[in-house]
């Protein structure tokens, strides 16, 4: 009897199917340093743990998208080993602050199937929950990914379903820090003078700084998330493939975008949900990723927090941009990301 796991194709999902996925993490002061070393990331809340303790916190919480990698790396080995392409997410709702020492697991839901016309693929829909050691949830999301067949055509009899996906999380749902002390907000330990106030809707923000990907740092990166899917490392196979090298996986540019828009964007500290997601183009090793947002919508929590809706696009290997339709991106955009983010309002 073979001892391996050859994980799924499109023909072994059934609608309604709940996987609970294997190995749930740890999170240690060693995953955070390298999630930094790997993004360059800024945001004083997840990094100073003066600044977290000035403001309430015992101590810094993690990255909000550290979070989503760790939830969403305990899926992989279920849902992406045989993918060929993540294709987005919807209603990526944080529900609960991550601590070093905390222990995540994950499950998923199938919610949806569709044969693809090219009678290669399909596309599977899935909802799935991270929870803490406590059972808590901590991050809940719904992806969408193109999957092989183990044998081409059209499967005799099969019903493609596809889910109703949220088209945003709502306010109300937000994870809300209501016991923050705001008023001992530091601008000088955030970088930014700028507060929920000083944006403006429509406004756009050029985040200047680009990061060229170094191939060992993406392998670096993904690795730490245990996602182990193929297209990200094996060379040997990938060669041959559709692009004939491996691919970036697209969590990473999601990582440097925000990393990227801290210059621009310092004091909006955490991420309360993303509304919708789409890797539009693959990245590769040696492309620079490039970062513009565009303030999509504002709203008052309180009188001491607001939340700012914002679209954040990521180009490759040109640091020109726009803001088009969803649908109508230009070649350079590899990451069209919608999101919410929690900002204090200056007193």
């Amino acid at each position: 009897m073979n001892k391996n796991f050859k994980s799924r194709y499109f023909e072994d999902y059934k609608l309604n199917q709940t996987i609970n996925h294997s190995v749930p993490r740890t999170i240690t002061e060693g995953d955070v340093s390298l999630y930094l070393a790997t993004t360059g990331s800024r945001f004083a809340l997840n990094y100073s743990k003066i600044f977290a303790n000035q403001l309430g916190f015992e101590r810094q919480p993690l990255d909000d998208i550290l979070v989503f990698h760790m939830v969403f790396g305990r899926t992989v080995p279920d849902l992406s080993l045989n993918a060929i392409a993540n294709l987005g997410y919807a209603g990526v709702n944080f529900c609960r602050p991550v601590y070093v020492g905390d222990t995540i697991k994950a499950s998923s839901k199938i919610i949806g199937l569709k044969e693809n016309s090219n009678e290669k693929t399909g596309t599977v829909y899935v909802e799935s929950l991270g929870k803490n050691q406590k059972n808590e949830v901590v991050l809940k999301y719904y992806r969408w990914l193109m999957m092989r067949k183990k044998k081409n055509g059209m499967i005799e009899g099969f019903n493609n379903v596809l889910p109703e996906l949220p088209e945003k999380v709502e306010t109300k749902d937000f994870e809300i820090p209501l016991k923050i002390n705001y008023e001992n907000w530091d601008n000088e330990i955030t970088g930014s003078n700028f507060f929920y106030d000083d944006y403006l809707v429509d406004e756009k923000i050029d985040h200047l700084d680009g990061q060229t990907i170094e191939e060992a740092e993406h392998q670096l990166a993904t690795r730490l998330y245990q996602n182990n899917a193929r297209v990200h490392f094996n060379h040997h196979i990938e060669k041959d493939g559709r692009f004939g090298k491996r691919i970036i996986y697209g969590g990473y540019i999601i990582s440097l975008a925000r990393a990227i828009s801290c210059n621009g964007l310092a004091n909006a500290f955490k991420i309360a949900a993303i509304h919708y997601g789409k890797h539009s183009a693959p990245t590769f090793s040696g492309d620079t990723i490039y970062a513009r947002s565009q303030i999509l919508n504002k709203e008052k929590i309180n009188d001491n927090l607001g939340v700012l809706k914002i679209r954040t696009i990521a180009s490759k290997n040109d640091s020109n941009m726009i803001f088009p339709e969803k649908n109508n991106l230009s070649e350079n955009i590899v990451l069209d990301l919608i999101y919410s983010a929690l900002i204090p309002i200056k007193k």
